[in-house]
């Protein structure tokens, strides 16, 4: 199945990825071909892809956020635990892997997509069902990050056990857990499985039984709680950080 994508971001790391089938690219015309545009069109045409430069309107069908190009690709390339766990091993690290327990705003998956590609995250797992999936919008929220992750969709629970049969540590991220500190960041630092919930409900209860431990972020202001994507980057950080001093 074939589908658009849309913005300079997204359509470059696309091709910088070569992870999938690229049909043809729009641009604008009176787009100025400099930046990022200019390295698209480059790398198009090393790899004969075609381009048609039409009326901005038409690409105003796609998306409204275009910035002046799309292209029409294939569908994502999902992976699967098995892949994630040989990618880090190829790399000799330990495992790093983001769990996403039935996320549903596109944004939010793609401001975690964007944040477990900056710190090395080896894959990312989601739920086969009831959960946002690599759209183009999460492709243009995480600026192209998705185009370079694994991300495999999985019975969430059938994966924690593999992960957990190649000794990664799963550690679920909850208001009700308990408080990272010097303590418990000992926990994040070899092999992890990090578990963010949805939005609204946080981690269900099957997949917090699965949790090795389930931690919180230390706070200290008026507000309650933060949101699934700032708080699993916030977290995903934290495990960087507590992995490089390791």
């Amino acid at each position: 199945m074939k589908e658009f994508l849309y913005s300079r971001n997204a359509v470059y790391e696309t091709l910088r990825a070569k992870r999938r089938d690229v049909f043809r690219i729009q641009i604008a015309e009176g787009a100025q071909e400099k930046g990022r545009l200019d390295d698209i069109l480059r790398m198009a045409k090393e790899r004969g892809i075609p381009i048609e430069r039409l009326p901005r309107p038409r690409l105003d069908k796609v998306h409204q956020n275009h910035q002046g190009v799309v292209t029409e690709v294939g569908d994502y390339p999902y992976s699967d635990v098995i892949e994630i766990l040989e990618l880090a091993r190829s790399k000799s690290e330990l495992p790093f892997v983001l769990i996403l327990d039935s996320l549903q705003d596109p944004q939010n998956f793609g401001t975690l997509l964007r944040t477990a590609e900056v710190v090395g995250v080896h894959g990312v797992i989601i739920p086969l069902a009831h959960t946002v999936e690599v759209t183009p919008a999460v492709v243009n929220a995480s600026s192209g990050a998705s185009e370079h992750l694994r991300i495999a969709q999985s019975n969430l629970s059938q994966a924690m056990d593999a992960l957990q049969d190649s000794d990664v540590w799963i550690v679920g991220l909850d208001q009700d857990g308990e408080t990272v500190s010097e303590k418990t960041d000992r926990h994040l630092r070899g092999a992890v499985g990090l578990v963010v919930g949805s939005e609204g409900e946080g981690l269900r209860d099957l997949t917090r039984k699965k949790c090795d431990i389930v931690l919180k972020l230390p706070m200290r202001g008026q507000v309650e709680s933060l949101n699934a994507a700032v708080a699993g980057s916030i977290a995903l950080y934290l495990a960087y950080l507590a992995r490089t001093r390791a």
